[in-house]
């Protein structure tokens, strides 16, 4: 048995020699990277991975190598043409050597990439997320959110040693209309495996203060493209896209709309851009209360002239109606008076006439005038005596006549009935 036996060595040659002699050259696999990493010489060293579509496990694993001398070109050429950089967590179609050595045992060798097949599984990742967003019926919420046309109370959430950070304040600040705006930094990590969670932590505290706020602002600088793969992820965006408040994204690439940018209310280039977009939306409401403005006076103006044009004429048909009524009142006082007059006169000479007729009657019956008659008058104490009651025994009594009185006493009293 000891004759026909292999040492390892021996085994894993004919191993090597089995690959080489029975397996092609190179092969097109599909795999995620993992463990992306290069050393001092520039070589990159990884770990290509398959995972369960379903329960996300590990099913297949290989190591893999990329030299330096074509590292250098691969790198390049998938950077310009994915925007990604080469790193771990990505999906990759890759033409590869199966190597087998006898002390490092077996590994991949990759001698050419397809950038195309990575753009597709990004962009395939996006659609699926935004798909499950749109049957959620969440996808559009935020974009539907109308944004105050006084937005200038903004809540920040970026890392606040970002250059896109300070672009945007000092772009808000040095804003030609001199329009004010206050705002408040959350901070977040912004690029990393960490990046997800500070985002969404950012805005759980934007909501506990959202009352003081009229927008919310994720902003970033510049950076790798494939510090992006946050801004893809479902949670965040699910996050985003019910927030209460319109969530304007600024993360600093031009080239790739990710997820974030299609769910959030508006998707601005740059941070710097972000802060165009507040002060052009402020600069637009200010113009239009100006415009406001302006229009009230105008019509406050107009309005007073047609009051004084109104207040003049009235006054001109008042005097006018005036001096018709003092003319027509004047008339009556005239008739009225002249009626007075002629009554008056009337009453005058009515009453003369009732007067002459009295001082007659009064003449008439005046006590001269029945002595002249031949009548007497008797007197007691002054008073005319009308009766025989008057008298008593005694009594001294006067008797006028026309031509004299005498004194009489009386000395007796006959009552006689006629």
């Amino acid at each position: 048995m000891t004759e026909s036996s292999l040492t390892l060595s021996e085994l894993n040659r004919q191993v090597k020699d089995a690959i080489r002699d029975h397996l092609p050259e190179t092969y097109w696999m599909r795999a995620e990277t993992s463990d992306v990493r290069r050393n001092r010489n520039g070589h990159c060293y990884l770990e290509f991975i398959e995972k369960d579509r379903i329960t996300q496990s590990i099913i297949a694993k290989a190591r893999g190598v990329i030299w330096s001398n074509v590292f250098q070109m691969l790198f390049s050429y998938f950077e310009n043409e994915t925007g990604q950089q080469f790193t771990s967590g990505i999906n990759v179609l890759v033409r590869v050597s199966v190597e087998f050595h006898e002390l490092y045992g077996y590994s991949l060798t990759v001698v050419d990439i397809d950038p195309s097949f990575t753009m597709g599984e990004i962009a395939r990742n996006r659609q699926l997320v935004l798909k499950k967003l749109e049957e959620e019926g969440v996808l559009a919420l935020n974009r539907e959110l109308v944004l105050p046309e006084l937005a200038n109370r903004i809540a920040v959430i970026s890392s606040p040693t970002a250059a896109g950070y300070e672009d945007f304040c000092n772009q808000l600040e040095n804003n030609s209309g001199g329009l004010l705006f206050y705002t408040k930094l959350f901070p977040a990590i912004m690029q990393g495996d960490r990046s997800e969670a500070s985002i969404i932590a950012a805005l759980e505290k934007v909501f506990q203060y959202r009352e003081l706020f009229d927008a919310v602002t994720i902003i970033r600088g510049g950076g790798a493209t494939s510090d992006l793969s946050c801004f893809d992820s479902y949670l965040l965006a699910t996050n985003v896209a019910q927030f209460p408040l319109p969530v304007i994204s600024g993360i600093g690439h031009e080239r790739d709309v990710t997820v974030l940018d299609i769910v959030a209310h508006t998707r601005a280039k740059t941070p710097t851009a972000v802060a165009e977009f507040f002060v052009a939306h402020l600069t637009t409401t200010a113009t239009h209360l100006i415009s406001l403005e302006e229009r009230v006076v105008s019509a406050s103006e107009s309005r007073l002239i047609k009051e004084q044009t109104d207040l003049l004429s009235l006054s001109k048909e008042l005097v006018h109606q005036s001096s018709l009524m003092i003319q027509r009142e004047v008339a009556t006082v005239q008739h009225l008076s002249g009626k007075m007059k002629y009554g008056v006169r009337h009453l005058i000479q009515h009453q003369s006439y009732i007067l002459e007729n009295r001082a007659q009657f009064v003449e008439m019956v005046s006590p001269e005038n029945v002595l002249r008659r031949g009548y007497t008058l008797t007197l007691k104490n002054g008073k005319i005596v009308t009766s025989l009651h008057d008298l008593s025994v005694d009594d001294t009594i006067e008797t006028r006549f026309r031509d004299g009185l005498t004194t009489s006493v009386v000395t007796r009293i006959e009552n006689s009935e006629l």
